[in-house]
């Protein structure tokens, strides 16, 4: 990529006006056993980040995402804020350190943010959440650069494995959050945050500049 810190831009900016798009459709999945207030939480947060675009450091990809982790950690409500903050910083701390930014990186970026996910909520794989998108998506994506897939190919199969990992979550009962108290209720619905990773995922893939 000759150009990370624009793509990183344009990354993060097509995460935030999805989710504002989404907002409504987030609150109504989070509403079937939780609070119904993730879209409400995320979109609020995000339209900071829209409305402090043009103060963020761009002199790297690592400067960057580290002002979007403040803005959503200090302006998304609920649990999200410190949730999705965390994904943010980590991914910054791994850019910061690596020579090259490159396919590799990013898998290690969305690793260490799904490891800071874990580590801060103290969630895992298979407690119905955005991990169970979040991994299965980062596999893929390894696996598709693995290959030597064009990169129209990666962006489309990594997008439909986020989709279909967040699909398989409705066969899943809720461990952690507000859903969790609902019990085997919890089963047959999808989580609505593995679900928000699948939507971004796929508005990421369709849109990438140059397609």
């Amino acid at each position: 990529m000759t150009q990370p810190v624009a793509t990183v831009e344009y990354v993060v900016r097509t995460i935030a006006e999805t989710t504002i798009d989404n907002e409504k459709y987030f609150c109504d999945l989070d509403s079937v056993v939780g609070d119904g207030d993730f879209g409400y939480s995320l979109a609020r947060g995000f339209e900071k980040v829209l409305d402090q675009w043009d103060e963020f450091d761009r002199s790297s990809v690592a400067a960057f995402l580290q002002k979007v982790a403040m803005v959503v950690t200090s302006r998304v409500g609920g649990t999200s804020g410190p949730i999705w903050g965390t994904a943010f910083l980590r991914a910054s701390m791994v850019a910061r350190k690596a020579e090259t930014f490159d396919g590799t990186t990013v898998v290690a970026m969305l690793r260490s943010a799904s490891d800071g996910i874990m580590a801060r909520g103290g969630a895992s794989l298979g407690e119905k959440t955005l991990l169970d998108a979040l991994v299965p998506m980062t596999d893929a994506l390894e696996t598709q650069l693995a290959a030597g897939a064009p990169l129209a190919e990666v962006l489309d199969a990594t997008a439909a494995s986020a989709v279909e990992a967040a699909e398989a979550t409705s066969k899943l009962e809720a461990k952690r959050g507000r859903a969790a108290y609902t019990g085997e209720r919890s089963i047959g619905s999808v989580d609505a945050g593995a679900t928000a990773v699948g939507v971004l995922a796929t508005a990421v893939a369709k849109n990438w500049p140059g397609r």
